[in-house]
C-alpha cells in the first residue's frame, strides 16, 4: 500500500528533466508521463529484440539435432553468416526498400545506410531498425533447414545476402511498409499479419521450398523404388532445446511487434503460448494415430506451427481462438511433412511445412477468428496476400537459386555430400575424435 501511494505521488508533482549543463526542465504530469511511456517503448522494443535475436540460436540448434552429425559444423556457420550478411545487406539496402518513402506502395527508396537517422538523429529510426533487422535474419534462415546438408556455403551465402537486401524486404514494404515511412498497396487494402506469419515465415518458408527444389533431394533420401528412406537426425535433444529457445523467442517476437511497452502485449503472450501448446498437443496425437508412437520430430515441428500459426492473429483473436489455430497448425504441419516427402521434395526439418504451410494457414486465420467480426472482404484480402506471397518469394527464389546453380554452383559433389559438407567446406568436424563406447 506505501509502495502504491508513493507511486501516486510521484504522478502528481511536476517531473525534473535535467539536460546536461543546461537549466533543469520542469515538465508537466502528461509531459513526464509521456516521457516514461517513451522511454518504455525504446527499451520492450529493443528487449524483444534481443529476444527474436536469440531465437537464431534455436534455428541453429533445430537444423543441426534434426541432421546429421556431418553437417553441424556447416549448419553452424550458415546460422551465423545468415545474422552477419543479413545484418549488413539490412542496414544498406533492405530496410529502405522496405520501410522507405514509396510513391507507388511497391517498394521504399529512401533510407538506405540507416540515411534517415543521418538526416534527422532520430533515435526510434534505430531501435525500429534492430527490431525489423532480427525479423529479416529469421526470414533468411529458415530457408537453411530445407537445404541442409548438401548446399556449397558460397551459393548460401549470396543466396542469404539477396534475400534480406531484397526478396523479403519487397514483401514486407506491401504488407508492414507504413510503420515507418512507406505505404504498401497490400496493407492499403486491409491486410492482416500482426507479427509476420506471412511476410516473414511465408517468405521464408516459400523461398525454402524454391530452394530445396532446385537442389534436388539428398543421397539416399528416396530409393529406386520411390519409398522414402528416412535419414535420421544426429542429436534430438538438442533439436529439442532449439524448439524451447524459438518458443521463449516467440514472446519477444508477437509481442514486440506492438514496438510499444502497452496492456495489449498480455494478451499476445497468452495467445502465443496456448497456440503453441495446442500445435505440440495436436502434432503428438496426430503423428501417433499414423505411426502408432508418439514421434517427438512431428511434436517438436507442432509447437513451431503453433507459434508460426498465431503469429499473424496473436492481436486480432481471442484466446480460445488461438487454441483453435495451433490444434490445425499441429495436424496440418504433419500431414505437409508427409505429402512433400510423398512428392519428393526432401526438407531436412519441416521448414516448408512448418513455415510455409502454416504460415498461410495463420494468416488464413487472423480473418476467420477476427475479434472484430468475420468479413468476406477481409477473408478475400488475406487470401490475396497469401497468394502475392506465394508467387513473389517461390518465384523470386527459385529465378535467383536457378542463376547460382548455373554460374557459382549451388549443391556440392556427390563425393563431398558422402563425405560431410563439414569437411568440405570448412575443414573441420563438430565433434572431433568423439567415440561411442560400447
Amino acid at each position: 500500500m506505501k509502495k502504491f501511494l508513493f507511486a501516486t505521488a510521484l504522478l502528481l508533482v511536476p517531473a525534473v528533466a535535467w539536460c546536461g549543463d543546461e537549466a533543469p526542465t520542469v515538465l508537466t504530469n502528461s509531459e513526464a508521463v509521456a516521457m516514461v511511456q517513451t522511454n518504455l517503448d525504446y527499451v520492450w522494443t529493443l528487449v524483444a529484440a534481443a529476444l527474436v535475436f536469440f531465437m537464431q540460436a534455436g534455428f541453429a540448434m533445430v537444423e543441426a539435432g534434426f541432421t546429421r552429425a556431418k553437417s553441424a559444423v556447416n549448419i553452424m556457420m550458415k546460422n551465423l553468416m545468415d545474422f552477419s550478411m543479413g545484418s549488413l545487406f539490412f542496414w544498406a539496402i533492405g530496410f529502405g526498400v522496405m520501410f522507405g518513402a514509396s510513391k507507388t506502395g511497391w517498394f521504399g527508396t529512401t533510407g538506405f545506410f540507416l540515411s534517415d537517422y543521418t538526416m534527422d538523429g532520430d533515435p526510434w529510426v534505430l531501435a525500429f531498425w534492430l527490431f525489423q533487422c532480427v525479423f529479416a535474419a529469421t526470414a533468411a534462415t529458415i530457408v537453411s533447414g530445407a537445404m541442409a546438408e548438401r548446399t556449397k556455403f558460397t551459393g548460401y551465402l549470396l543466396y542469404s545476402a539477396v534475400l534480406c537486401a531484397f526478396i523479403y524486404p519487397v514483401f514486407g514494404s506491401w504488407a508492414w511498409g507504413s510503420l515507418l515511412n512507406g505505404n504498401g498497396w497490400l496493407e492499403g487494402l486491409g491486410f492482416i499479419d500482426f507479427a509476420g506469419s506471412t511476410v516473414v515465415h511465408s517468405v521464408g518458408g516459400w523461398a525454402a521450398l524454391a530452394g530445396a527444389i532446385v537442389l534436388g533431394p539428398r543421397l539416399g533420401k528416396y530409393g529406386k523404388d520411390g519409398k522414402v528412406k528416412a535419414i535420421p537426425g544426429h542429436n534430438i535433444p538438442l533439436a529439442a532445446l532449439g524448439v524451447f529457445i524459438l518458443w521463449f523467442g516467440w514472446f519477444g517476437f508477437n509481442p514486440g511487434s506492438t514496438t510499444a511497452g502497452i496492456t495489449d502485449i498480455a494478451m499476445i503472450f497468452v495467445n502465443t503460448n496456448l497456440s503453441a501448446a495446442g500445435g505440440a498437443v495436436a502434432a503428438m496425437l496426430t503423428s501417433w494415430a499414423i505411426f502408432k508412437k508418439p514421434e517427438i520430430g512431428m511434436s517438436l515441428n507442432g509447437a513451431l506451427a503453433g507459434l508460426v500459426g498465431i503469429t499473424a492473429g496473436c492481436a486480432n483473436v481471442s484466446p480460445t481462438s488461438s487454441v483453435i489455430i495451433g490444434l490445425i497448425a499441429g495436424v496440418l504441419v504433419v500431414f505437409s511433412v508427409l505429402f512433400f516427402d510423398r512428392i519428393k521434395v526432401d526438407d531436412p526439418v519441416g521448414a516448408v511445412s512448418v513455415h510455409g504451410v502454416c504460415g498461410a494457414w495463420g494468416t488464413l486465420a487472423a480473418g476467420l477468428f477476427n475479434i472484430g467480426g468475420f468479413s468476406t472482404k477481409i477473408i478475400g484480402v488475406q487470401l490475396l496476400g497469401i497468394g502475392a506471397a506465394f508467387i513473389w518469394a517461390f518465384g523470386a527464389a527459385f529465378i535467383l537459386f536457378k542463376l547460382i546453380d548455373m554460374t557459382i554452383g549451388l549443391r556440392v559433389s556427390e563425393e563431398d555430400e558422402l563425405m560431410g559438407v563439414d569437411i568440405v567446406e570448412h575443414g573441420g568436424h563438430a565433434y572431433n575424435d568423439f567415440q561411442i563406447i560400447k
